[in-house]
Parts: C-alpha cells; structure tokens; sequence
C-alpha cells in the first residue's frame, strides 16, 4: 500500500486559479474514489467565492505513486468564469507537486528542531470556521520549513497531519540534496505557476483536454473533471 501527499497551488488567475484548484481535487478525490484509494485532507486554505488557495492532501492505495506522478507540473484551464459578464474567456494556472509519503524509518525529526504554534482556524465561512485554537503551525528550525493545518477540529489531528507534510517534504529535501537530478525535476515540478510551463490544458470552450508532453488531446473534458482520468494516465505510462 502506498501513500502520497499532493500538493495543489492556484498560480495566475486570481480568484479563478482558486476555483481551478478546488476543481482539480475534486478531480483527483474521485479519480481515487474509483480506484479505492484513501483521500485524507491534511490542509487547505479557502476563499471567498469557494476557491482554494492551495490544498494538501494524502492518497493511500495500491499503486498510488505509479499512477499520480504524472500529475505533477503546473496545468492550465481556459473557461469562462461564472463572473465574466462579458463572456471573454480567462486562462489561469494551478500547480501540483507529488511527494512519495516517507515510511516512519526513513525520515527521523527530533522534537526540539520544531516550534509549534497553535491558532485559531479560518476561513471563508460555514463548515470552513473554526473559533477555537485548533490549527496549528509547525516550523522546522534547521531548514525553516513551515507547514500548517486547520483542516481538523482537532488539535492533535491537526497536529499529526502537518507533522505528514512536513516529513514529506524533509523526505524529499533529502532526496534532492543526494542527487542533483531529482533536485532539476522537483524544480520542473512547481515551476513558477506560469502559463508557459504548462504541462495539461483543459479547455472548456472546445471541450478539450490536452497533455503537452505527448502532444495527444481528449475531447471528453466534463467526464474528466469527474475523475475519469484511465485513458489519459495509461497513455501516459505508455509514452513518459
């Protein structure tokens, strides 16, 4: 059994980008679904309009790692927001960075590098709120690494999940410091969230998916965003 923490970050776009970003997890908790995956929400950041700023969350399951990283890159999405009047089409990023979830032996963490600080979780309203200090942040002392959580009611269950991500990404620290080429594709990875680094568009005007690394479409896109993502990722074990 496998595990992965996924990292999904609006990049240009505004208030859009967010919505995307909702969008792509929503794609991604029921592509699992149909798999029999586990998906754990371990942190989110909400807007106003519904949008995320960013989410992070685990996927647990058989194949899990083989099957998403071909996920990570920045994607595009070119639609007309709900808010445009005037019906001009708006291009906006996310991006998504895949983290193989370390095993409790590979990444130890003395509890003296770490600063922990509780607050109160926000948000934009309804199940979102939280007026108790529940969230929590922790700060890696030695590499300055910050990850937080207020996706739980609970303390210490916010707790554990930031302690998930932070290991995650200690994990992959020490991964890329060990080998200068998994250093330039987790750089490739995020990029800048720029349109131009883009390795997916989804267009909804021409009902259109697109997958730049292998120059092949799909024109499917409404069962796509509903999870439905075997023919894309298949075709892409076949070709990366």
């Amino acid at each position: 059994m496998e595990s992965v923490i996924m990292e999904i970050r609006a990049g240009v776009g505004g208030q859009e980008a967010a919505l995307f970003v909702n969008d792509l997890f929503n794609m991604y908790s029921k592509y699992a679904q149909k798999k029999n995956w586990k998906v754990k929400t371990l942190s989110f950041h909400p807007t106003e309009l519904g949008g995320l700023k960013e989410i992070v969350f685990e996927l647990k399951g058989e194949d899990v790692f083989s099957k998403m990283r071909y996920e990570a890159g920045v994607h595009r999405i070119q639609r007309i927001p709900a808010t445009e009047k005037s019906g001009r089409i708006h291009t906006s990023t996310a991006s998504v960075a895949v983290l193989p979830k370390p095993k409790e032996a590979e990444i130890k963490i003395n509890p003296q590098d770490l600063r922990i600080e509780t607050f109160k979780s926000s948000g934009a309203g309804g199940q979102y709120v939280n007026k108790r200090m529940t969230a929590v942040r922790i700060t890696h002392i030695p590499t300055g690494l910050v990850v937080s959580s207020q996706s739980e009611r609970n303390l210490a269950q916010n707790k554990e999940n930031a302690l998930s991500v932070l290991k995650a990404r200690l994990f992959e620290k020490s991964r890329l410091s060990q080998e200068e080429k998994l250093a330039k594709d987790r750089k490739k990875q995020i990029g800048w969230a720029k349109r131009a680094e883009k390795i997916r568009t989804y267009n909804f005007p021409q009902n259109r998916v697109t997958d730049h690394r292998i120059k092949k479409s799909w024109h499917n896109l409404e069962k796509i965003m509903e999870g439905k993502l075997d023919s894309i990722i298949s075709t892409l074990e076949k070709k990366l």
